[in-house]
C-alpha cells in the first residue's frame, strides 16, 4: 500500500473583515453633530454617555486611555479639575488637557449617580468583574451616539471623538505644534498625518482658485 501523500490542509474562506465597511481615517465630528448629540443625551437624561461623551473630546484621549480614567484624574477636594492629566498607554507620556465648563457640570451630575458610589474609575463597568468599560464597549457607545443622529457608522469611530476638538482647532488658528501638544505625539509629521493637515491645506488652495 502506497503512503498517503502530505496534501495542504483545506481552509475555509472566510470574507474579508473589511468587506462593506469603509477603512482608514475615520472622520471628525463636526460641531452641529456634537450639539446634535448633547441634546439628545441631555433630553434622554443619559448623565454616563453625556460625561463621557464631553470628557472625551475635551481630553483627546485615545480610547484605551479614557476608558481607565480614575475619579482621582479629574477631581481634587471635592471639585471637578479645570485642568487635568492622564499617563498616556502608548507613550508612557502624560498629557495635559482642559475640563472645560460644560463638561465639568456634566462630569458633576455623572457623580452623583449611585453607580459611583465608592468608584474608583469614572466609568465604571455594570458587571463586578468588569473594573470600568472596555474599548469594544466604548466604540459600540460611539457608534450608537453617531447613529442616533444620522451619521453612516463605518465613517465615525473612537478616533473621531479624539480628533473632533483639535481639527477644529487648527482650522481656526493653523498652530499644529499646539495641537501635537494637546493629543500627545512625539513628532510633529505625526500630528500632521493624523489631521490630514496637508491634504485639507491642499484643498482649501484649490477651492480658492478659479480658472
Amino acid at each position: 500500500m502506497e503512503p498517503t501523500p502530505n496534501l495542504p490542509a483545506i481552509r475555509a474562506l472566510r470574507p474579508a473583515w473589511n468587506k462593506g465597511r469603509i477603512v482608514g481615517q475615520k472622520r471628525p465630528l463636526k460641531p452641529k453633530h456634537v450639539w446634535a448629540i448633547r441634546v439628545r443625551l441631555e433630553l434622554a437624561e443619559n448623565h454616563r454617555d453625556l460625561a463621557l461623551f464631553n470628557m472625551a473630546i475635551d481630553s483627546k484621549l485615545r480610547g484605551c486611555d479614557l476608558v481607565k480614567m480614575k475619579v482621582v484624574d479629574v477631581m481634587a477636594s471635592g471639585q471637578i479639575k479645570e485642568r487635568a492629566s492622564v499617563l498616556q498607554s502608548k507613550t508612557q507620556k502624560p498629557v495635559r488637557f482642559e475640563i472645560s465648563e460644560g463638561t465639568r457640570a456634566s462630569v458633576e451630575k455623572w457623580m452623583e449617580d449611585e453607580l459611583m458610589v465608592g468608584s474608583e474609575y469614572l466609568w465604571p463597568g455594570r458587571f463586578h468583574e468588569r473594573l470600568h468599560i472596555s474599548t469594544r464597549q466604548y466604540a459600540r457607545i460611539v457608534r450608537d451616539w453617531v447613529t442616533s443622529i444620522g451619521l453612516e457608522a463605518s465613517a465615525y469611530g473612537t478616533h473621531s471623538m479624539r480628533r473632533t476638538k483639535v481639527t477644529q482647532i487648527y482650522k481656526k488658528t493653523g498652530n499644529l505644534r499646539a495641537v501635537q501638544l494637546l493629543l500627545g505625539h512625539t513628532k510633529m509629521d505625526s500630528t500632521g498625518r493624523y489631521l490630514g493637515v496637508e491634504l485639507e491645506d491642499a484643498l482649501a488652495i484649490a477651492e480658492a482658485i478659479e480658472i
